[in-house]
């Protein structure tokens, strides 16, 4: 079975851990969008350093959660991105749009 959780590490930084794929997603998706609205901070990072693997569902969290930081009026960064999510990201030709985040 997998394994996930998104949490609130250091001030402002939503870290992401685990398997993040169909099985963990729509928790994930529910527990983060909620820790987001909540938060106060003006900028908001998405460490995935403690993500352990990813399917197109980690990639799908993350342009989701952008989306709920930008709706409250939050600059996101993403910290720690692993190689399988990059390489998602490029097929998809999200890589510029995650580059430097």
């Amino acid at each position: 079975m997998s394994s996930a959780s998104v949490k609130w590490g250091e001030a402002g930084v939503l870290s992401l851990s685990g398997v993040l794929d169909y099985r963990t997603g729509p928790t994930l998706r529910k527990e983060g969008k909620t820790l987001i609205a909540a938060e106060k901070a003006p900028t908001l990072v998405l460490d995935c350093s403690a993500v352990e693997k990813s399917s197109s569902v980690g990639l799908s969290l993350l342009l989701a959660f952008m989306r709920d930081a930008s709706a409250t009026g939050k600059t996101v960064e993403v910290r720690a991105m692993p190689q399988d999510m990059r390489e998602i990201a490029e097929v998809y030709g999200l890589g510029e749009l995650l580059a430097g985040r």
